[in-house]
């Protein structure tokens, strides 16, 4: 093919893109970009005011649902999507997600041709990551709907059914603006990382300090563990025994799970301020020298929300297929389910559904050690390579760096700047693998002390609060120390 022949081939390609999307630009709903630089006191105040309507609406219920006990097909999905079951926040951020890493795959593949450095360009980009976002929650909520989620529809009725549908359309619209108000530069981070933080924490938060009660036999105790465990040492005569139930309770939140939670937390923490930095010089600035640092954690969160994404989904088509077919052995292969006592949620039990999924707690992984064996490796060999796959389409490889650093005159003190690529590629795929495996492994950690709220939660909610600390840091010194931010 001549060089014509594939210019020509480009062209038709942005023609085809561009007639595509830009019909549906007028009518898509946009947070314009601030046009002067919006002070830190009131992007705090933005960021407070976005998570609040998220928190009301992630209690508000759908009107028009029928209640159910029933196991909760998205159950394992909730965590990275920041849903809540029944509320306008069912679909929570899905359709953002969605829609954003189908058009990075895209972009990335070179499937559509993307120039950032083009005001037209990221303008068509971030209308049809939109578009694609409102037609993802449109046919999300309409399956949910036409499947049963919220009750027969045949009973509920075709009137209930669309204004549903209508509800969750207009839930997604709402999230979509209120992380576009965030991106434009009104708040702080992005509204994706903000809810999955915040649903997170408030999990755990509601589970440390609960107040409902729940009868399990032995008479009403405390959901939350730190409220069951004054409860216990006030109520009951014998003190030991009322310690050892608080800490080693069973179905319940206990104290030794807050524990691990916060342990979790702290190494984490401690991890992230792993990091090799490789020194560099620019030559734009008289030689000036600095260090370009490559984290431990160079792709972040994303290595375990992918993993989880994929486990997720596996359970979903396994759990739906299984309740329809019992008695189909290549379904039965694929998982088998069944409840636990005192819980509608059902788990698998057999096939790759259950050897893919955590073991409740150290006792049961002791028990079945192929499982466990099994189950870790899988983790930690899907995170480092999720995490290897995920540089090469987010321009963030050892070439995308390298050619960054060559377009700010920047290079490796001591190195050609033919050689910058060389000794890029020898330490990013690295710290990618070795640090998507460590990702891994703290969730498999997570899971096994029965941390509050799993070990992907546990490790998303860290490293997005880590995140707005260094934004909190960076802001700070921007506005002259922390007396500077208020006054």
């Amino acid at each position: 093919m001549s060089w014509q022949e594939m210019r020509f081939q480009t062209i038709s390609q942005e023609t085809c893109e561009k007639e595509f999307v830009e019909p549906f630009m007028s009518i898509l709903p946009e947070v314009t970009a601030p046009d002067r630089k919006v002070p830190f006191r009131q992007k705090i105040l933005w960021t407070a005011v976005t998570l609040f309507i998220f928190l009301v609406c992630s209690q508000i219920p759908l009107y028009g649902i029928m209640s159910s006990d029933s196991s909760d097909p998205l159950y394992w999905l909730r965590v990275i999507l920041a849903s809540n079951r029944g509320t306008l926040m069912e679909l929570g951020i899905t359709p953002i997600v969605t829609s954003g890493m189908i058009m990075q795959l895209l972009a990335g593949a070179g499937l559509i041709d993307v120039d950032y450095s083009l005001k037209e360009d990221r303008a068509l980009f971030n209308g049809a990551q939109k578009l694609f976002a409102m037609v993802f929650a449109f046919g999300q909520a309409t399956v949910s709907v036409l499947t049963g989620l919220y009750g027969d529809p045949s009973e509920i009725g075709a009137g209930v059914c669309l204004l549903l549908v209508i509800q969750l359309v207009m839930a997604g619209l709402i999230s979509m603006l209120l992380d576009e108000l965030l991106q434009k530069g009104y708040g702080l981070g992005s509204g994706i990382s903000l809810f999955i933080a915040t649903n997170i924490c408030e999990s755990i938060i509601w589970k440390a300090f609960s107040p409902t009660t729940v009868n399990t036999g032995r008479g009403p105790e405390f959901e939350g563990a730190i409220i069951a465990l004054f409860h216990l040492l006030i109520t009951r005569g014998d003190k030991t025994r009322a310690l050892k139930e608080a800490f080693y309770r069973n179905n319940l939140p206990n104290v030794m799970n807050l524990l691990a939670t916060v342990s979790v937390f702290a190494i984490v923490i401690y991890l992230q301020g792993f990091r090799v930095e490789i020194p560099v010089i620019s030559r734009r600035a008289r030689g000036q020298r600095s260090t370009y640092p490559v984290k431990l954690f160079y792709t972040s969160n994303m290595p375990i929300m992918l993993q989880s994404a994929l486990t997720s989904n596996i359970f979903l088509i396994s759990q739906m297929m299984y309740n329809r077919f019992p008695e189909n052995i290549l379904i039965r292969m694929l998982g088998v389910w069944s409840t636990h006592e005192g819980s509608s949620q059902q788990y698998a039990s057999s096939g790759l559904a259950y050897f893919i999924s955590p073991p409740h707690s150290i006792l049961d992984a002791l028990k079945d050690p192929i499982h466990t064996v099994l189950y870790v490796t899988f983790t930690l060999s899907a995170c480092a390579l999720f995490s290897k796959t995920w540089i090469e389409v987010s321009n963030s490889s050892p070439r995308d760096v390298a050619k960054q650093l060559k377009d700010q005159g920047i290079i490796i003190a001591g190195h050609r700047d033919t050689s910058v690529y060389k000794e890029l590629k020898r330490v990013i795929p690295t710290a990618a693998a070795f640090g998507g495996a460590c990702i891994g492994a703290l969730s498999v950690m997570a899971d096994l002390l029965g941390a509050l709220g799993s070990g992907t939660g546990i490790l998303l909610a860290v490293t997005i609060i880590y995140s707005y600390f260094e934004m909190f840091v960076k802001e700070t010194a921007a506005e002259g120390g922390i007396e500077g931010l208020f006054l």
